[in-house]
């Protein structure tokens, strides 16, 4: 087994942090395959231009594309801490962020994840890894676009984890925002990794007219982190 990352010693369940540690472990090891997919890209990165998105997708989807643990753990104290019960992550993958903010619904009393995936064999991965973390009692997840998937939400929306591709995630918030509560929060740590390809996003978030207040995390990638203020 992986050594465990300091971070997850606020991870207490035992079940989950093992199954956590084992899936970042295997994250890990796909670093440098991952590097390779983005290495034709490093001249527009380093000049701040927006990346092809549409051609890079394909080539990205058997990799994990997950929060390492210091920020999914941070996910899972934040939604502690708000005493969150309806959570909806954009872009589940393999289901690692998935993991934490089920422990905090979980932890919170009982409650929903509602992830959503496009590609099957994620969406069948991501299962397994629930089930096996004792989670999956507390997570709904939806094959196939978001913006299909995410239309019904039966409730308030009490924290969105927006971390698919770029392209997709304004229109994903735009989507959601009207089922979100006032104080809810949306993290969206692509934003610091590629903050070209979301300028547009960070224009619309941090716009008061469109009910968020907004800022730029100091944590390093950790992204922009927002609260519906009305």
């Amino acid at each position: 087994m992986a050594a465990a990352h300091p971070a997850l010693k606020a991870i207490t369940d035992i079940r989950a942090r093992d199954v956590l540690i084992h899936l970042h472990g295997e994250a890990s090891r796909q670093n440098v395959g991952l590097a390779a997919r983005f290495a034709t890209q490093i001249p527009r990165l380093l000049r701040g231009r927006p990346l092809p998105w549409a051609r890079l997708e394909p080539k990205l989807s058997e990799m994990y594309l997950a929060l390492d643990p210091a920020n999914g753990v941070f996910c899972y104290l934040l939604a502690r801490a708000m005493q969150a019960r309806r959570i909806v992550e954009f872009g589940t993958s393999f289901g690692v962020s998935t993991i934490y903010l089920a422990l905090a619904v979980r932890d919170n009393g009982g409650g929903i994840v509602i992830g959503t995936e496009m590609l099957p064999e994620k969406v069948a991965r991501a299962r397994t890894n629930l089930r096996d973390a004792g989670l999956d009692a507390f997570v709904d997840i939806r094959e196939g676009d978001a913006l299909e998937t995410l239309r019904n939400i039966d409730g308030p929306v009490d924290f969105l984890l927006n971390d698919g591709f770029p392209r997709f995630t304004l229109p994903v918030l735009k989507l959601l925002a009207p089922h979100m509560r006032a104080g809810a929060a949306v993290l969206c740590g692509n934003a610091a990794a590629f903050p070209a390809d979301h300028a547009d996003y960070l224009a619309w978030v941090r716009d008061p007219e469109n009910g968020f207040q907004s800022m730029k995390l100091a944590m390093k990638l950790a992204g922009e982190f927002s609260i519906k203020a009305v």
